[in-house]
């Protein structure tokens, strides 16, 4: 009885000291993530976050400054709202997270970036395109290209490809994506020489028949709306029942298996503009194609979260070189203390799935290529169009 009692005394001490029968209990760093689940943007949202937590499976210890660490994900929801953005990050920062990733849409990231500057915890854009978002901080980096330059590849692919004299251009009121990406598509096509006939619909907007039948009406070339995936299915929907026969073209937003479920069997033609691309023979893009497709049709949930089926999303690709990145700098920062990630963070470099990683002095991504994605209406699947840069 006596040695009974000694066991489970000697038990109680090492759980009060955080000690186990194996040794020291494991240390734990934790990455936030900052993404929307629902919402206008949820779905790709989720498909951002897959890519995370695919590469937290694939890696789920790092050594820094000597020790190993446990890998924490902290999922919040910002739910597609600026309005929500603040009491999401608080929720990170209060969980004591040494780097953020997110989010997928400009709006949310902008509105939380003074939340994450006065904690002075860096964040790490994965898709945000606006330019705002990195803008006068030292917090807020990203490794997406940006707006002002998906915009203008956007404008010289139009012109190259189909001879476009007349835009029409539709924009979500308010929305700081696809607004921002409308006003530099625009500047560019007036550069080359086009013609440009803008329209934004309001929030809650589902019948988009008027303004798919107003770009017929004015003679348009192309029809480019940048616009969140719900609506890109119905703004497709109309499109096919009114027999629109311009080109649609829209930016990384709509690289979505939702985007290719609504093109399926129409004879609406469909282009974007992405950041990844599968069919590279690269060893490392093979390995993450395959072990990403594995890990959606061995995880029923994360199939769910992904659509329902195992396409590849290109913003699954950059949440799983999102996730690499806060590593190296966790790793060149020797500490698990987010102003010393912050410090390092500007002379992080890493090559991942979608490229070379690199900070400029502003934060942003040193990116200069962009991917260009045909819907193949019959088959349902991405067609490979062009790898395009910009032309000036």
């Amino acid at each position: 009885m006596k040695k009974s009692l000694l066991v489970l005394a000697v038990a109680a001490l090492c759980a009060t000291v955080f000690m186990s029968c194996g040794g020291e209990k494991e240390a734990v760093v934790k990455i936030g993530v900052y993404e929307p689940a629902s919402g206008d943007n949820g779905a790709g949202g989720k498909q951002e976050t897959l890519g995370v937590q695919y590469a937290n499976t694939v890696t789920p210890k790092v050594t820094i400054g000597g020790k190993e660490y446990k890998v924490q994900l902290e999922i919040v929801d910002n739910e597609s709202s600026n309005d929500k953005a603040v009491t999401a990050a608080s929720e990170l920062i209060s969980k004591n997270v040494s780097v953020v990733l997110g989010s997928y849409g400009s709006g949310v990231s902008i509105a939380a970036s003074d939340t994450f500057a006065a904690a002075d915890v860096p964040a790490i854009g994965v898709t945000c395109t606006n330019p705002q978002v990195t803008l006068g901080n030292d917090h807020y980096f990203r490794i997406c290209f940006l707006d002002p330059f998906q915009g203008t590849v956007l404008a010289n692919f139009a012109k190259d490809n189909f001879g476009a004299k007349k835009a029409y251009c539709l924009s979500k009121l308010g929305d700081d994506y696809s607004g921002g990406l409308v006003k530099y598509f625009v500047e560019a096509f007036k550069a080359l020489g086009g013609e440009v006939v803008e329209e934004t619909f309001p929030d809650g907007t589902s019948d988009f028949a008027a303004y798919v039948s107003n770009a017929k009406k004015v003679g348009a070339d192309v029809f480019f709306s940048p616009v969140s995936i719900e609506a890109a299915a119905l703004i497709i929907e109309q499109a096919n029942t009114q027999g629109l026969t311009l080109p649609l073209l829209a930016g990384d937003t709509w690289d979505s298996n939702v985007v290719l479920a609504a093109a399926k069997g129409t004879n609406v033609k469909v282009y974007v503009t992405t950041f990844f691309v599968e069919g590279s023979s690269d060893p490392q893009v093979v390995s993450f194609v395959d072990g990403f497709r594995n890990y959606l049709n061995s995880n029923p949930t994360a199939k769910t979260n992904n659509g329902g089926d195992d396409e590849i999303a290109a913003v699954s690709a950059m949440g799983f070189d999102a996730y690499y990145t806060a590593l190296e700098a966790l790793k060149a920062a020797g500490s698990t203390k987010s102003a010393e990630v912050k410090k390092v963070l500007p002379s992080v470099k890493y090559t991942g799935v979608s490229g070379a990683i690199a900070f400029d002095a502003t934060g942003d991504a040193v990116r200069n290529v962009a991917y260009v994605k045909q819907v193949n209406t019959e088959t349902g699947k991405w067609n490979f169009v062009a790898q395009q840069t910009v032309k000036f």
